[in-house]
């Protein structure tokens, strides 16, 4: 009985079967539109790790992207699995749905992602910056009057009255806790010292918060 001959072509006298990888890429080459497999891999590796940023994206800014619900539902499935081969295939099928996306959507996502990572490095600039303001009202009395040169709009007698009290709390320095790394506990004028410098540095934002970010509960009277 004979054998069925597979259907292809020579090239430099190589048989290339018609279907196989090497047939689509010649065919490619022709096409002027050749696309290697390092290429295809970096490609692969990329959307996977835009994948990855998508885990983290907020749900404001996840929203209006418009992705197809088999996307969305592939990311949340892989943040949920906490197994590292899991997730590591999940990730991978994240990416094979990311290729199907076009170039307007993708450029769509990364510029998400983009516009949460400069709010979020714009929102640890400032927490720093508070910081860095309250510790030195404490520390220093000339500071008061840097603060009220470049923010005359704050209420002087309050923060000095709060910078007086912050001082008089400061408990010297507990020897043990320093050894174990442990914190010192704050006085509420401490707290609201930083409250009301970085109120002035957002522009007014008053409902009281606590040093993360979180509304202070105990504070809304």
């Amino acid at each position: 009985m004979s054998r069925k001959l597979k259907k292809g072509y020579f090239v430099r006298g190589q048989f290339v079967a018609e279907g196989s990888e090497l047939d689509l890429q010649l065919k490619a080459e022709l096409k002027g539109n050749e696309i290697s497999r390092t290429d295809l891999k970096r490609e692969s590796t990329d959307l996977q790790k835009l994948g990855e940023q998508l885990m983290t994206l907020r749900a404001d800014l996840l929203e209006p992207l418009a992705l197809p619900e088999s996307l969305v539902e592939a990311v949340r499935e892989a943040a949920r699995i906490t197994n590292f081969e899991g997730k590591r295939r999940q990730m991978q099928y994240v990416g094979k749905l990311m290729r199907r996306l076009d170039e307007t959507q993708r450029a769509a996502v990364r510029e998400a992602i983009d516009v949460q990572h400069r709010g979020s490095a714009s929102d640890t600039l400032a927490l720093h910056q508070a910081e860095r303001w309250r510790d030195d009202l404490i520390a220093r009395d000339q500071a008061l009057s840097d603060w009220l040169a470049q923010y005359p709009g704050s209420d002087a007698q309050q923060l000095r009255s709060l910078v007086r009290q912050a001082r008089k709390d400061q408990a010297p320095p507990d020897a043990d806790a320093v050894s174990r790394g442990l914190a010192p506990r704050q006085s509420r004028a401490f707290r609201e010292i930083f409250q009301l410098v970085r109120e002035q540095l957002r522009g007014g934002d008053t409902a009281p918060r606590d040093e993360d970010g979180a509304y202070d509960l105990e504070r809304q009277d």
